[in-house]
């Protein structure tokens, strides 16, 4: 699933960090502003005051009595990553000569889950984890830290600042050259262009031999010496029994995708399929190996993914997956072995593999320690692309370091929200598996809803699942200020980041977008949406523990349906109008304290949600009929619904009143009329439209075909009577 998403968040990335990139000229830092706000000592114990910025980086001296001790910035002068609010998060970090962080500060930032909600105590201390974190090391990794302690319900929060703090560190240690971390690029050093006039070799032997192929070789006893040189005693007990001299692996790659290389190596006409295979910007790199092992494994058929190779370039690191890869069968050089496996490999443009740089392939090797444990060890084969393949040309003038790169804030950003995705793969799958179930059962409600057991039961169920997996276990709760986000960012540069950065949210919202079409609001507020399902469930308990009941008089219940809508308009006026209230209001909606944060909050808004759910026993749904702002947003463009499923007789309302009695929402008009933005498509109507038992217009049909054939008139019976609400047991029993 995660492979088939990516080019959709590499085009929606695209477009938004280009748009973004567009008022660049007018960036200005953030650190003077905070350099005078923020005390030293807050940051580092110890610091007495901060020197001035430099010229060429937005970085400024952290002192101790008037002597340097490191070097404070601010990530997003460095990052463009943004929170979920769609804003970045400022982060003060500060970090010593050897590159590694001695300080961190949350200093401004706009999420709402930690505005009301998440004290920002318990962020700092989260953070402060990272403190002692080596940024030389993790550049040399790739960019990759130790697994982060999430707190529930800012997921994404964490792994953004995460993100931010790590990548600006390393920007920054680079450009200081700190822990003996190298400028990446300089006006000093030479640039380079694939040179189009270069040749390459006729046959294998000088290919390998010049570079233009690299080759790594293994053998047993290089792997099981790899293994015991490990801290791990256990990964020595179980060696490879072949002879230590027997081939492990032998594996060669080369770019494939520099014509003159790619011809040589695949042949004019394969050569031809692999350029119509790229698009403007890809690379691919070609993979051969040979030996008892194998460097695709078998792990990419179930999720997509080569998981025992990747591709480092600087701090990138890049995994291939099953849509960027391609067999072959034989090289069409004179003088190449036999592969075992010979593969392509697509490196996509958003990456910005410079085929001119040194990269290297890493291959993951794994041993089996214990039942369902194992250890890992790598070997890298690393490739310089050879000087006759390349033409040297002028440095361009570097720019002030620290402003975002729109090229590398993509792949960057993309990395981010892939390793997001990837993580809440098991959560992904279990939501798609709920729509699915959901869309048939809408689908084929007429046979569901033959049963009204079955369809009880079936209900109970899913809002069981919904509540328990989708709202407390993954914390998908949909909210009025994801649309109000939406409005805002509208308003100031919109990107779709922000809305990416939580899968399960961003697939929610398509599904509600599909299903407004097809079934109005009913689908996620009757059936996806967790409070809702927390409500209906505790006022089933409440009904079977026969608690009292109460239904509004119809005129006060048409008179409250407004308040939603009237509490959702003054939400978007606070917003369109930037008040510093506005996230305040947000607080109406109960769903953070009783979802999100499973009521581990203060205790007014603690009681606040209480009171709705004590509220929702005796009048169910209360907050979702009269309150919810979300409900009325929804229910705005619901009137675009091109399909009604809900089947009703000409009898319905005029005389039956059955099912408006029964509705438990009261979404049906005394005139039968069903309103759809009231209606929770809870199918209870349709029940009701098949009873045998309840339903007049079914029970009149089945006497006359009982009539008809045994010839006996059915008794005489007045119409009006039968349909009068106050005789519904009645008729059942008829």
């Amino acid at each position: 699933m995660i492979c088939r998403i990516t080019p959709f968040i590499s085009v929606l990335l695209a477009l938004s960090v280009l748009l973004s990139a567009i008022p660049a000229a007018a960036q200005t830092t953030h650190l003077p502003r905070f350099l005078t706000d923020i005390a030293p000592q807050s940051l580092v114990e110890g610091a007495t005051g901060f020197g001035p910025m430099r010229d060429d980086i937005p970085a400024a001296p952290l002192l101790h009595g008037g002597v340097r001790i490191g070097w404070v910035f601010i990530t997003s002068d460095f990052v463009g990553t943004t929170g979920y609010s769609g804003k970045p998060i400022h982060t003060l970090v500060a970090i010593d000569d050897d590159a590694r962080i001695i300080g961190l500060k949350m200093v401004a930032h706009s999420e709402p889950i930690v505005l009301i909600g998440i004290p920002e105590a318990r962020i700092h201390d989260l953070m402060q984890g990272h403190i002692g974190l080596d940024l030389a090391a993790a550049a040399r990794a790739g960019g990759d830290i130790q697994e982060l302690n999430i707190i529930s319900g800012v997921t994404v929060t964490i792994m953004v600042i995460d993100d931010s703090i790590v990548r600006s560190g390393i920007r920054v240690a680079r450009s200081l050259g700190l822990g003996g971390l190298a400028p990446r690029e300089g006006p000093a050093g030479p640039r380079f262009v694939l040179n189009p006039d270069a040749q390459a070799a006729d046959d294998w032997f000088t290919l390998v031999g010049d570079g233009t192929v690299r080759r790594m070789s293994l053998d047993i006893g290089q792997v099981n010496a790899a293994f015991v040189a490990m801290q791990d005693p256990r990964a020595s007990r179980r060696p490879l029994t072949e002879p230590d001299d027997a081939r492990f692996i032998d594996m060669y790659t080369t770019v494939a995708s520099v014509p003159t290389i790619g011809r040589k190596l695949i042949g004019d006409r394969e050569f031809a399929n692999l350029e119509s295979w790229l698009e403007d910007g890809d690379h691919a790199l070609l993979i051969g190996g040979r030996g008892i092992y194998s460097f695709k494994g078998s792990g990419y058929v179930r999720g997509g993914v080569f998981d025992r190779i990747v591709l480092i370039q600087g701090e990138q690191s890049i995994r291939f997956r099953d849509r960027d890869n391609r067999r072959l069968r034989v090289l069409d050089v004179a003088g190449a072995p036999t592969f075992d496996e010979l593969d392509l490999f697509r490196v996509p443009a958003e990456y910005g593999f410079d085929p001119t740089a040194p990269w290297r392939l890493q291959l993951l090797v794994s041993r089996d320690v214990a039942a369902l444990e194992r250890v890992f060890t790598t070997f890298d084969l690393g490739f310089q692309m050879p000087r006759p393949y390349l033409r040297e040309i002028a440095a361009p003038v570097v720019a002030q370091a620290g402003l975002h790169d729109p090229g590398s804030e993509l792949a960057a950003q993309q990395a981010l929200i892939e390793r997001i995705w990837r993580d809440r793969r098991g959560e992904i799958a279990g939501l798609v598996l709920m729509l699915g179930i959901l869309t048939a059962a809408f689908f084929f409600q007429m046979y569901l809803t033959r049963s009204a057991r079955a369809t009880y039961w079936f209900r109970m169920g899913f809002l069981s699942f919904t509540l328990v997996f989708l709202g407390w276990y993954a914390a998908a709760q949909l909210s009025v200020v994801n649309i109000l986000a939406l409005v805002a960012s509208l308003r100031e540069g919109f990107s779709w980041q922000a809305f990416m950065l939580d899968p399960l949210t961003f697939i929610l919202w398509w599904a509600v977008a599909a299903a407004l079409i097809f079934w109005g609001r009913g689908a996620y507020c009757g059936w996806l949406c967790p409070f809702g399902a927390l409500q209906e469930l505790t006022n089933q308990i409440a009904r079977a523990l026969k608690v009292r009941q109460f239904t509004l008089p119809w005129g006060l219940h048409e008179r409250l349906w407004p308040v939603k809508y009237i509490i959702f308009l003054t939400l978007f006026a606070a917003t369109l109008a930037s008040a510093p209230f506005a996230s305040q209001l947000n607080e109406i909606e109960p769903f953070k304290t009783a979802i999100v944060l499973k009521f581990d909050r203060a205790w007014p808004f603690v009681t606040f949600a209480l009171v709705l759910l004590g509220i929702g026993l005796f009048i169910e749904r209360f907050y979702c009929r009269y309150l919810c702002p979300l409900g009325a947003a929804l229910a705005i463009p619901a009137r675009i619904r091109m399909f009604d499923w809900l089947k009703r007789y000409k009898e319905c309302g005029n005389p039956c009143q059955t099912c408006a009695n029964d509705c438990f929402v009261q979404a049906i008009h005394p005139t039968g009329e069903i309103n759809p933005n009231e209606c929770l498509n809870c199918m209870n109507c349709q029940v009701l439209y098949q009873s045998e038992t309840r339903c007049p217009v079914v029970i009149r049909t089945l006497k006359r075909r009982e009539a008809a054939k045994t010839g006996i008139p059915p008794k005489a019976t007045d119409p009006a009577r039968v349909n009068h609400p106050n005789l519904k047991k009645e008729i059942s029993h008829v």
